[in-house]
């Protein structure tokens, strides 16, 4: 299980940002106190706008960065407190992981496996199992320059799941790929929660969310304005699908 509790991350801006955003202050409140859990065996969606927190929570989760204040707990481990053991239980995707153009498929997935202190047997097994469920097997000793966005997208997610760990955390894992690459990764996603994995994702797109998730948390200018399932949310904003309720919400909370 993932346990946030009354998370919050405060950035301090230099004047070069405050300009760019026009502001005043120095102090930029990117998640404002938010609580949740996701449990194993669930996709746990986060649902909002850019720039509402979503990224800035799932780094927190991943203790890629460190909470201005609150508590966080990876399958019952701090992830302050034992950030090397939690890293070791999850992974963690974004549009910004870059691979190396020169490596081969076979090369990467080897080096973050070893970085991982797999074992070679498990190394292959693991590849083998992720390269055929991907596509990716007879593309293996060709070099990423070489690879379509898709295939590279398929590969990161191969990269950051070699380890079977048990929390998978994916940041806006469709975004930007081809109906077909989609519709693959979304398939793996609820694969990995037939399969009893903790899976929190992020995303903006309400099609994703309604198909995907089985507990949905809006979040709207850092803060969380409603968790529930697909059904709670649509009962409480007395709304027949989850974009009008987002919409509603958000004309709520932004007073438009």
């Amino acid at each position: 299980m993932v346990e946030v509790k009354d998370l919050e991350k405060i950035f301090k801006l230099s004047r070069r940002q405050m300009k760019k955003d026009k502001t005043t202050t120095s102090r930029k409140v990117a998640v404002g106190g938010i609580s949740f859990s996701a449990k194993p065996g669930q996709i746990f969606g986060l649902l909002g706008p850019n720039g509402a927190g979503k990224t800035t929570t799932l780094r927190c989760i991943s203790t890629l960065i460190k909470p201005t204040n609150g508590e966080i707990f990876v399958m019952g481990m701090d992830n302050q407190k034992k950030s090397s053991d939690v890293r070791g239980k999850l992974a963690f995707l974004t549009n910004e992981l870059k691979l190396d153009n020169h490596f081969t498929a076979s090369d990467t997935i080897q080096y973050f496996g070893e970085l991982h202190n797999m074992t070679q047997s498990d190394i292959k097994l693991r590849r083998d199992e992720l390269f055929n469920y991907f596509g990716i097997t007879e593309f293996r000793d060709r070099k990423i320059s070489e690879f379509s966005t898709g295939m590279k997208q398929k590969l990161s997610i191969a990269v950051s799941l070699i380890h079977d760990p048990d929390v998978v955390i994916f940041d806006e894992p469709t975004n930007g790929l081809d109906i077909i690459t989609a519709r693959a990764v979304t398939d793996y996603l609820m694969k990995l929660r037939d399969e009893g994995k903790v899976v929190i994702v992020s995303t903006h797109i309400m099609t994703v969310a309604e198909k995907l998730c089985d507990q949905i948390g809006i979040i709207i200018d850092g803060k969380l304005i409603i968790n529930g399932t697909l059904d709670e949310i649509l009962s409480s904003s007395n709304t027949e699908n989850l974009e009008d309720a987002f919409f509603k919400y958000y004309s709520e909370v932004r007073g438009v």
